[in-house]
């Protein structure tokens, strides 16, 4: 099994940054692909960014790209995604996630989850 904790949330105005964390516990081996994912309220929960733990490799949102960067220390099973020059656009949960398959982008493919951590912007 795996367990994912997310922390670093948190009320920011726009245009702030902000750096969320993730740590991994349990059979982090078997973890491929670790990403970012955030759900909105009245929203369906989407793809913010993804990391792969032999070459990281990254894929990010069109939304993000640019503005939020994505980075893993296998070595200290941990993840995090910095986020700059943020919108009231961004105000979500965001869940950390992983899968030990390929990087993909939509959410059923990813097999553990965090419980979410809340990141608001205000105007």
């Amino acid at each position: 099994q795996v367990q994912l904790v997310e922390s670093g949330g948190g009320l920011v105005q726009a245009g702030s940054s902000l750096t969320l964390s993730c740590a991994a516990s349990g059979r982090t081996l078997s973890l491929n692909v670790m990403g970012w994912f955030r759900q909105a309220p009245g929203k369906e929960r989407e793809f913010v960014a993804a990391i792969v733990r032999s070459d990281s490799a990254t894929s990010y949102a069109d939304s993000v790209k640019g503005r939020f960067t994505i980075s893993r220390d296998n070595a200290k099973n941990a993840l995090s995604l910095q986020m700059n020059s943020l919108k009231p656009d961004d105000t979500a949960v965001y869940y950390c996630a992983a899968t030990s398959g390929l990087l993909r982008t939509p959410p059923q493919y990813y097999t553990y989850w965090g419980q979410g951590t809340q990141v608001t912007v205000s105007s």
